[in-house]
């Protein structure tokens, strides 16, 4: 399951990803496995579209294997990822836009797999009880990303210990 979120930062200057003070932000992007445990984090900066951070997502996997399926909100719509996640072996799930010009390439089989994106909802309320993630205070987007590394192992030692 991929999903992104949107954080704001609130300090200036330094080496930062995006504007930080009132305009964009970070985004977080978070695979997760079918039992919502992270398997992989990315940081960006808020301007790009998700369809273009999808790869760099799964390029930051910690696990060995790939994944067979990415399940994604109306966002990851595009023909273009769909086409190359399938030269990586990976099916994408995601429903359609409203306003899609193309003919449909999913029926309701594979989408009824998409009712299991709460999953990857409920890491995020993982996330949301580290405020320092949340709460952006740093400067450097390494330190930023190394908490949430942080925030996301002791999610995994939480869950099996």
């Amino acid at each position: 399951m991929l999903h992104r979120r949107h954080f704001r930062s609130g300090e200036k200057g330094g080496s930062k990803v995006g504007k930080t003070k009132r305009g964009k932000g970070t985004k977080l992007r978070v695979i997760t496995d079918a039992h919502g445990l992270p398997l992989a984090v990315h940081t960006a900066s808020a301007s790009p579209h998700e369809v273009t951070l999808v790869e760099a997502t799964l390029d930051e996997a910690v696990t060995l294997g790939r994944p067979r399926r990415l399940i994604g909100d109306r966002a990851y719509d595009s023909d273009p990822l769909d086409q190359r996640l399938a030269e990586r072996g990976i099916e994408l799930i995601a429903p359609h836009r409203k306003g899609r010009l193309r003919p449909a390439t999913q029926d309701g089989r594979p989408l009824r797999r998409y009712r299991s994106r709460w999953k990857v909802e409920r890491t995020f309320a993982w996330l949301n009880k580290f405020k320092r993630v949340i709460t952006r205070w740093d400067r450097c987007i390494e330190h930023y990303t190394a908490f949430v590394h942080f925030s996301l192992v002791m999610i995994l030692l939480r869950r099996h210990l």
